[in-house]
């Protein structure tokens, strides 16, 4: 009969398609990453609104954490020091969401700060350590991206908790700026497209801005550039 399955024990076509799949995206780690991250941009804003937003966003956080340690284990990184980074600033937050110390926020905001940076620094080891650009190091180029903007979203949360008031926007302009606004600024300043309605208005705030607005033109013009120059190479010979 039509649509029967196969007698023989051999698996029908879908499940082929599904196995190979499967087995493309765990060469790809650095394709989940990113997925992870671009995921997290579309569920912030409904964690921010649920009622235990701060429990389910430290949950998604400690996910993120966890791919971003196995990446560092594939590069010429050393997992047990992201490890050391991400493990006092999982407990700081949990202790922050459980018992409400607000005095903690600035010291895991900086850890995490500390591990996106050496979780991005590691993948771009990685990426310049060959001479030929592999699908997994683009993937690699786009989960970078996200580890910096990540990581500098967190300097700028450090920068509002240890100075209230380090950044307005059209929209209560006095109140401390969410998660959401802070990592738009974020993706606005790396990719050098502009601001838009948050703005540091802080000496110190603006210095992690110009800071900001100049590593992401580095990473383009010096990681990105290179990566598309080997591919463009490799399509050549």
């Amino acid at each position: 009969m039509s649509g029967s399955q196969p007698t023989d024990g051999t698996p029908p076509a879908a499940d082929f398609a599904r196995l190979r799949w499967l087995g493309r995206l765990r060469r790809h780690p650095s394709a989940i990453l990113l997925l992870v991250q671009l995921g997290g941009l579309l569920l912030y804003p409904f964690i921010e609104e649920a009622p235990a937003g701060r429990m389910l966003f430290g949950a998604f956080s400690v996910l993120v954490l966890g791919l971003a340690i196995s990446m560092v284990r594939r590069t010429p990184g050393r997992a047990w020091i992201s490890a050391c980074l991400a493990v006092p600033a999982v407990l700081l937050n949990a202790l922050d969401v459980a018992y409400g110390w607000s005095a903690l926020l600035p010291w895991s905001a900086a850890l995490e700060a500390l591990f996106y940076f050496y979780a991005a620094g590691c993948l771009i080891a990685y990426m310049l350590a060959d001479r030929r650009a592999t699908t997994d190091e683009l993937f690699a180029a786009g989960a970078t991206f996200t580890l910096l903007v990540w990581a500098f979203t967190y300097v700028l949360l450090l920068c509002q908790a240890l100075q209230p008031g380090s950044f307005t926007a059209a929209v209560h302009p006095e109140a401390p700026r969410r998660w959401t606004e802070l990592l738009f600024l974020s993706f606005a300043l790396f990719s050098s497209t502009g601001i838009g309605d948050v703005i540091p208005v802080t000496v110190h705030a603006r210095s992690v801005a110009s800071l900001e607005m100049f590593t992401g033109v580095m990473y383009l013009a010096l990681v990105v550039s290179r990566l598309i120059g080997l591919t463009l190479t490799r399509r050549d010979d």
